[in-house]
Parts: C-alpha cells; sequence; structure tokens
C-alpha cells in the first residue's frame, strides 16, 4: 500500500501539469472559443477537426518511442545512450515531416479539405513536430520523477497559449480600430481562427526552448544498433496507438463527411464542445499515465508487483468512478463552459466520460505485454477497437449523428478491454477479479440515470441531492475497500 500511495502522491503532482493546466484550458478556452464563434459553428468545427488530425499525426511521429525509452532505460541500458538515440531520432523524422507537407502542401491541403488554407496546415505541421519532439525530453522527466518540473512547464504552455489567444482574439480587434499605424496593417481582425493556431505554435516553441537545458546536458550520440532495437519495441505501439487514435479522434473527421461540408463542420462544432466536458475524465487517466508508466516499469523488478498492479487498478477504477460521478451529476454547472448553442450535445458527456472510464482500465491492463516485449498484442487489441469505432460510426451516424460517434467510444473500449484480459492470461496473468467492481458500476450508472431523468425542483436541490449521491458512493467505497483509508493512513503497508 505504500507504493499505491507513492503513485497517487506522483499522480497528484502530475495533476498539475495535466489536469489543472487544461482544466484552465477547458474552463477559460473552450467558453471563450463557443462565444467567440457563438453564430459560426463551423468555425469552432474548423478546431476541432484538425485538433483531431493531429492526434493522428502525434502518434505517428513519436512512433512509440516515449514507451521504448522507458523500456530500454529498464533494462539496463544507458540511460543516456538511450535518450540521446531516441532525441536525435525524433528530431530527425520531425524536421522531414515540416519539409515534405511543405513541399506537398497543396495535395495535404486537398486531402484535408483545407484547399483554401495552406497556412493553416503549415502552421499545425509546425505545432505537430514540436510537440513530438518534445516528447522524449518529457519523458525523461517523468524516468527522472521530476514530476515538478514537468508540471511546472505544461503549466506555462497553456499559459501562453491562453494568454496569446485572448490577446490576438479579443484585445487586438479593439487595438486594431484605434490603431492607424504598422499594427492595422500587420494585424487583420477577420483571421480568428488563423490566429488560434499561430498562438499554439508559439507556446509549442517557448516550450521547446524551456526545455533545451534537458536535452544539451546530454552527449548527442546516435546508436544505430540500439536504434534498431527500439525501433523493434516501439513500432507495434506506432500501429496500435493509429488504431487507439482512430477510437480517439475518427470521429470529428467522419462526421464532417458523412452529414456535408458546412452543416457537417457545424455538426462537428457542436459535438466537439460536448466532447470537451466529457473529456474531462480523459485528463485524470492521462495524468495518472504519465505517473504510471514508469512505476509499472520501476516495480517489475520485485516480486509483489503483480499484487501492486491489482492493488493500483482497484483504486484506479474507485476514484475514476467518482471522478465520473462529479462529471455528470454537477453537469448543469459545467454545461455553462460552453456557450448556449452547443449546449444540445452535452448529451454526449455520459458516453464520453464512460469511455475513458473504460479506456484507462485498459491503460492500467495493458503494462503485460509492455513488460513482456509482446508489444506487437497491442496491434490485434486496438485494432479491434479501431474496427468496431469505424463500423459503428459509418453505420449509425446517418440515423443518430453524433450520438452514435459517442456510444463507439464505449464499445470499442469495452473491446479492448476483454480483448486484453482474454491474450493477458497465457502471458502475464494478474487476479484482478473484475467481478468484484459490478456493484460499483451498477451503483454509478444508476446515480447518472437517476441525475438525468429525476424532476429536480431548483438548482439548488439538484446540487444537494446530487452531492449526497457521490457522498454516498464514496462512503460504499470506504466500507466495502477502505478507499479513504489507504491513502490517509500511513502505517498500513
Amino acid at each position: 500500500m505504500k507504493e499505491v500511495r507513492n503513485l497517487a502522491g506522483q499522480t497528484l503532482i502530475y495533476g498539475l501539469g495535466t489536469i489543472i493546466p487544461r482544466f484552465l484550458h477547458y474552463a477559460v478556452m473552450t467558453p471563450f472559443y463557443t462565444r467567440i464563434f457563438y453564430d459560426s459553428p463551423s468555425e469552432y468545427g474548423i478546431i476541432t477537426e484538425l485538433y483531431a488530425w493531429m492526434v493522428f499525426l502525434l502518434v505517428i511521429l513519436t512512433y512509440g518511442m516515449e514507451t521504448g525509452f522507458f523500456r530500454f532505460s529498464q533494462k539496463n541500458e544507458d540511460p543516456e545512450k538511450v535518450f540521446a538515440t531516441s532525441l536525435i531520432s525524433l528530431f530527425v523524422t520531425s524536421t522531414m515531416f515540416v519539409i515534405l507537407v511543405n513541399i506537398f502542401i497543396r495535395p495535404v491541403a486537398d486531402v484535408m479539405n483545407y484547399r483554401n488554407n495552406h497556412d493553416y496546415i503549415r502552421m499545425f505541421a509546425g505545432i505537430v513536430a514540436v510537440d513530438a519532439f518534445s516528447a522524449i525530453p518529457f519523458a525523461k522527466l517523468r524516468m527522472e520523477k521530476k514530476a515538478a518540473i514537468f508540471s511546472s512547464i505544461k503549466l506555462i504552455n497553456v499559459i501562453v497559449t491562453i494568454s496569446l489567444v485572448v490577446f490576438l482574439l479579443k484585445i487586438a480587434p479593439g487595438l486594431w480600430e484605434k490603431s492607424n499605424g504598422w499594427f492595422r496593417e500587420a494585424y487583420n481582425p477577420d483571421y480568428k481562427v488563423g490566429y488560434i493556431f499561430v498562438a499554439n505554435l508559439i507556446s509549442s516553441i517557448v516550450t521547446l526552448l524551456i526545455l533545451l537545458p534537458v536535452i544539451v546536458k546530454t552527449r548527442l550520440v546516435f546508436n544505430s544498433s540500439l536504434w534498431l532495437k527500439m525501433i523493434r519495441y516501439s513500432f507495434p505501439l506506432l500501429l496500435a496507438g493509429l488504431s487507439g487514435t482512430i477510437n480517439d479522434a475518427i470521429d470529428k473527421i467522419l462526421l464532417r463527411r458523412m452529414i456535408g461540408e458546412e452543416e457537417g463542420l457545424a455538426i462537428v462544432g457542436k459535438y466537439g464542445a460536448g466532447y470537451k466536458i466529457g473529456v474531462l475524465m480523459a485528463l485524470f487517466i492521462q495524468m495518472f499515465r504519465f505517473a504510471a508508466e514508469p512505476f509499472f516499469f520501476e516495480k517489475a523488478k520485485y516480486e509483489n508487483a503483480r499484487e501492486t498492479y491489482s492493488y493500483v487498478m482497484k483504486y484506479f477504477i474507485i476514484i475514476m468512478l467518482i471522478v465520473f460521478l462529479g462529471i455528470n451529476l454537477y453537469i448543469s454547472g459545467l454545461q455553462y463552459i460552453v456557450a448556449y448553442t452547443y449546449r444540445e450535445a452535452i448529451t454526449v458527456v455520459p458516453l464520453i466520460s464512460m469511455g475513458y472510464l473504460l479506456y484507462g482500465i485498459y491503460v492500467n491492463h495493458s503494462i503485460w505485454y509492455k513488460l513482456n516485449d509482446l508489444t506487437f498484442y497491442a496491434v490485434y487489441i486496438t485494432l479491434t477497437g479501431a474496427v468496431i469505432t469505424i463500423l459503428i460510426n459509418v453505420l449509425f451516424i446517418p440515423s443518430f449523428g453524433y450520438m452514435a460517434a459517442a456510444w463507439a467510444h464505449v464499445a470499442s473500449y469495452g473491446a479492448m478491454i476483454f480483448m486484453s484480459f482474454i491474450l493477458a492470461e497465457k502471458h502475464f496473468k494478474v487476479v484482478y477479479n473484475m467481478k468484484q467492481y459490478i456493484p460499483y458500476f451498477a451503483i454509478a450508472i444508476g446515480m447518472v440515470l437517476f441525475g438525468k431523468y429525476f424532476n429536480y425542483r431548483s438548482i439548488i436541490s439538484e446540487l444537494l441531492i446530487n452531492t449526497v449521491l457521490i457522498a454516498s458512493f464514496v462512503c460504499y467505497a470506504e466500507y466495502k475497500d477502505r478507499v479513504i483509508s489507504v491513502f490517509l493512513n500511513k502505517n498500513q503497508e
């Protein structure tokens, strides 16, 4: 239990760099964007769709090297050699990506349906390349347990982005109106969406500059034999990552193409706004993953590793269900994150948040193939999820719109968990006893359905009743699994 508490502590620190900055981004930028684009959801749809493309491209340009870095550093390789080789590899591929996009800008823009916005694509490529290259310095900070530095840099990134976006879209138009000099020539008040990419590109570059001390203190020597071993390990993770990002992002791309260009972009904008609230669950999952991945690799060498993994799964599920309840039972307040014209899409929040909770269970369980160098199994698992996602979207979007896309998240991640458990039986069995969590899921889902259909007399009564529901769930978890006592009792081992 001491190990579980240590992981919880690291997770909380990483939260400073993931939950707080990202929540700050959502709490400021999502309301800001949906109000700036109040009457034009299609413009917000452009932002949603292009950042969905970014998810795909970041997986391609990092090609599993983060996990490969952790694995080969743990396998008694020289960590500095692993870092240098990984870093040089990503620098070369990221640079080539930017060059190729600019050379073939016209066909790339045509494929992405932005033939009139080549500048968007160029900036977008720069953001992806810089963020992909920065992944390894961030991974090194995680491996060295420098969570506070990691979190501070992530926080600076978000603050720079928010500051620039607010200036360029809110303050600058007023300055432009009053200006008669160079600012009137330099600034274009109609370039709204474009300035969002300008702000993100600048913040990514600032982040990379802050990471330079992590990079330059290492002797940068490329080891080709080590690189080939890392690629053999990481390449299946690339394929798995691509399949996984289909679950994450393909819905935003398909919605536009299946519904129609302008109307499709408007639907993507509304769905993206509702999705932003549900994806708060993903922020907690990401925060956990940053701390858990190096933790799992480090604990693998101990005899009680499997018992530790089982304990981590238990408390992860319980705590994430509490987060799930918080998001969905306080939805009446969270809906104000998005402007009124986008609120029809909050119906997807329970499904999106449950989908990401299931994804978190898969992330927890997937350590079995990473520890045993069986990463090719990740391809089978995530490809199955991707096929389910595509089928549900293609078959049901014409009839059910973005609700089909939301259901696809639940179905695909559920299938991935099922496959992961079946395949792990032969290679790295951990006794998780998943049946014990059925009552937890039943109670949590029942509470959310109650909150959705019960006729509250006022917002105050809704807040009080739903708070009592969450407190009741926590009391049940304490009674059944001592979820509070475990983290408060330092003497318990």
